[in-house]
């Protein structure tokens, strides 16, 4: 029995006839060139690959005024640095010049303490103030053992303060013999004072003394005829040592 379609109806085509129909007309554009014209196109409206996908770093413009921002606050930056180089700078300049102001102060007052040392070292008086000689060294006279006078006499009542002539250290005090009450000192440059026939002591063995420090009082001890100061310059503690004892104060700036 035979079978035949209506008339005026179609049926879907199958997928077969689908399938073959496309594949015609593939054939068919390509031939004719189509395919190739169509093709590209539509290959370079795909979207671009992502940076992270191919490896490539993006490049970010930014706009002037963020720039300028930037190049201010890095001036700004530097500035600041170098403000504080200068003030480290200055701090270090003054310090610097602190300390050579102290130094120089320093050396000052050692130079003046120096000048001191030798003014009072060289610094000589008169072993009775506001007296004369009235013995001269060496004059001759029965009176004394070895026929001549060993040092100088200096008028003085007695209790008269009696003086040290320069900066010594006491090395003697107490009786001595025909020198009565006495009081030996080495000076500073190696020569002796000795002070003789005093009322009383007022130092002690191993004592400094400077000039013009009183010593005594003058008195009328051991032998001697009235009250008045015997004066000896030295080389040596111990008598015989003697030397004119006018011309030493003289050599010392004290006129007698």
């Amino acid at each position: 029995m035979a079978f035949t379609r209506a008339t005026g109806k179609h049926r879907r085509p199958s997928r077969m006839q689908r399938t073959t129909a496309r594949a015609a007309s593939v054939a068919a554009l390509t031939a004719t060139g189509v395919v190739g014209t169509l093709a590209a196109p539509a290959l370079a409206a795909q979207v671009e690959p992502a940076p992270e996908t191919t490896g490539l770093t993006p490049v970010i413009t930014i706009g002037d005024s963020i720039a300028d921002q930037i190049d201010a606050q890095a001036a700004a930056q530097e500035q600041a640095a170098a403000d504080e180089a200068a003030r480290k700078a200055a701090e270090e300049a003054a310090r610097e010049r602190a300390a050579e102001a102290a130094k120089e102060a320093h050396e000052a007052k050692e130079r003046a303490a120096r000048a001191a040392e030798r003014k009072r070292l060289n610094t000589f008086v008169a072993p009775i103030s506001g007296s004369y000689v009235s013995t001269g060294y060496q004059s001759s006279s029965s009176l004394w053992s070895s026929g001549s006078h060993t040092g100088i006499d200096f008028h003085a009542a007695s209790g008269t303060a009696v003086h040290a002539v320069g900066t010594g250290t006491v090395v003697t005090t107490g009786w001595g013999g025909a020198y009565g009450n006495q009081v030996v000192i080495k000076m500073h440059d190696g020569t002796y004072t000795q002070y003789g026939h005093l009322s009383s002591i007022n130092v002690s063995v191993g004592q400094s003394v400077t000039p013009g420090q009183q010593i005594a009082l003058s008195g009328n001890t051991g032998n001697t005829t009235g009250p008045h100061l015997h004066f000896e310059a030295r080389t040596g503690p111990e008598y015989g040592s003697d030397m004119d004892p006018v011309a030493y104060l003289r050599s010392h700036g004290v006129h007698v």
